[in-house]
């Protein structure tokens, strides 16, 4: 692999991996404040992130040996609002920044396997943007977020609120793919 995509893929990794235990963190903060939903949005996208984190190191497969990983992470424990405020920038900077450049290096450079692993990243981390912020906008008006049941494709971590859908509609997985987060 091209050492720059693997760079690139391992900082993902490594940012990955700590989004996944910041929002099991998270979760808790939330249920103690009495936020159920949101507690289970928080472990629903954890599950997600846990997903790119070992689709990332399975594309890595090659690259053996100790690295340096230098990966994005925000740090602290706040209110479940303040939680919630930085979920939504970490989702939104590997939206608007991160992936799109990680992105494009990686087909540059023709590694198939770190592009597709890094778009589906990319994708689902729309999804969760836009639920953390739902959730946001409840809580910020002092209620728990409505949410119905939560599903996680556990192929690329699109996350989805209601009906599971037939397919996923990032990398085409079936319904039987999908992991439930019912209340």
């Amino acid at each position: 692999m091209n050492a720059m995509t693997a760079s690139n893929l391992r900082s993902a990794y490594g940012g990955e991996s700590q989004a996944h235990m910041r929002y099991k963190v998270w979760a808790a903060k939330a249920e103690d404040e009495g936020f159920n939903n949101v507690a289970r949005l928080f472990r629903a996208v954890s599950f997600a992130e846990e997903i790119h984190a070992t689709s990332h190191f399975k594309a890595l497969k090659d690259e053996k040996g100790d690295f340096s990983v230098t990966a994005g992470a925000g740090f602290g424990l706040g209110s479940t609002s303040e939680n919630l405020q930085g979920a939504i920038a970490g989702e939104n900077f590997e939206v608007e920044q991160m992936y799109p450049a990680f992105i494009e290096v990686a087909k540059m450079q023709g590694e198939k396997k770190a592009t597709i692993s890094m778009k589906y990243a990319y994708e689902a981390e729309k999804t969760h943007a836009a639920l953390f912020t739902k959730a946001k906008e409840s809580v910020d008006s002092g209620k728990d977020v409505e949410f119905g049941d939560l599903h996680v494709c556990e192929i690329c971590g699109y996350t989805v609120e209601g009906e599971t859908p037939e397919k996923c509609p990032i990398c085409g997985a079936k319904s039987e793919k999908f992991r439930t987060f019912s209340k």
